[in-house]
């Protein structure tokens, strides 16, 4: 989430106009995320959140998201239900823009995770991928590890932060490349679930957001994202990686459904193109982002060291 668009109490007064819902009194950015605007709305007696889709989300893609989000509202996964308007469409136009309003869930993120919260997390997106067989919508990985080449190329290096990086991103990517595993169980994944997406409320699972990176891909690269992205555990500025919440991620995710030998072989080579995916995005958005957005810019180098991390592991059991 992130704050790239304004808007006014004009434009409020227009989103009500649209929705045979109690109208919204307030707005609020919300400065959290990078890939799109988005703001706390109030009404009298309820909450939502207004999301305005940026250029890197297409918009032809937009309704996948809204259909996935609603459906698994229907079985029971904790996640924002997008609101219909008058006409019966999720999506409305907002300052020449394509936006959409979804329900408010309950609780709020956790800068630390417990090994019992690992678990969890491992369950529900067990659940998530188990569920995905009934929903008949299909992505293809805007962000998949044959998409990242480009994104290379994109990366400002002039910068003497960041010495020496171009070499050791092309290495890395031509080997993770070449050893990427073929024909895994694979489905809908979440592909983004990072600390910030997953909401406790006292100190119980109560909901996912941000669903706006999810398509069909590997489900063991769902579990190398959580890996980078909930299993590390930062001292200072050094990032290190806690195996104990590896394994309790990875014993809730079995609870719910079982992993094959060939999905746990491919972990490292998935956690190293999950590494790599978000030191890229990282790296891109530190380079190119406008200095006028409301935004937070995630560090690009925690990745790096995750990276670097992974490139020193091989099996399955150097993570457990």
């Amino acid at each position: 989430m992130a704050v790239y668009t304004k808007i006014s109490k004009r434009d409020i007064s227009l989103i009500n106009k649209k929705f045979d819902i109690e109208n919204f009194k307030s707005f609020k950015g919300i400065k959290q995320g990078i890939e799109n605007t988005n703001y706390l709305l109030k009404s009298k007696n309820n909450k939502f959140i207004l999301t305005i889709f940026e250029k890197r989300v297409l918009k032809k893609e937009i309704p996948f998201f809204m259909k996935l989000m609603d459906q698994l509202s229907s079985l029971d996964i904790i996640c924002p239900k997008p609101l219909k308007n008058k006409n019966g469409h999720f999506l409305i136009k907002l300052k020449n823009k394509t936006a959409c309003i979804v329900s408010f869930l309950t609780g709020k993120s956790k800068k630390n995770l417990s090994l019992k919260n690992c678990y969890d997390v491992g369950r529900l997106i067990a659940q998530i991928h188990i569920y995905s067989k009934k929903i008949k919508l299909s992505r293809v990985n805007s962000m998949g590890i044959k998409k990242l080449k480009p994104l290379v190329n994109k990366i400002k290096f002039k910068s003497r932060e960041f010495n020496n990086l171009e070499k050791f991103l092309h290495i890395n990517l031509k080997d993770i490349n070449k050893n990427w595993p073929k024909k895994l169980p694979h489905g809908i994944i979440h592909g983004d679930l990072f600390i910030d997406n997953i909401f406790f409320k006292n100190n119980k699972l109560s909901g996912i957001i941000d669903f706006y990176f999810a398509a069909n891909d590997y489900f063991m690269y769902e579990i190398a994202i959580c890996v980078n992205a909930l299993c590390f555990d930062q001292i200072n500025s050094k990032f290190y990686l806690n195996k104990k919440k590896v394994k309790s991620l990875i014993k809730g995710y079995e609870k719910i459904r079982k992993l094959s030998n060939k999905e746990k072989k491919s972990l490292n080579v998935l956690c190293r193109g999950a590494a790599l995916r978000y030191f890229l995005t990282r790296l891109y958005d530190y380079t190119n982002t406008p200095k006028t957005a409301l935004i937070k810019i995630k560090n690009p180098r925690e990745y790096y060291q995750k990276l670097v991390t992974h490139n020193k592991l091989k099996t399955y059991k150097d993570y457990l």
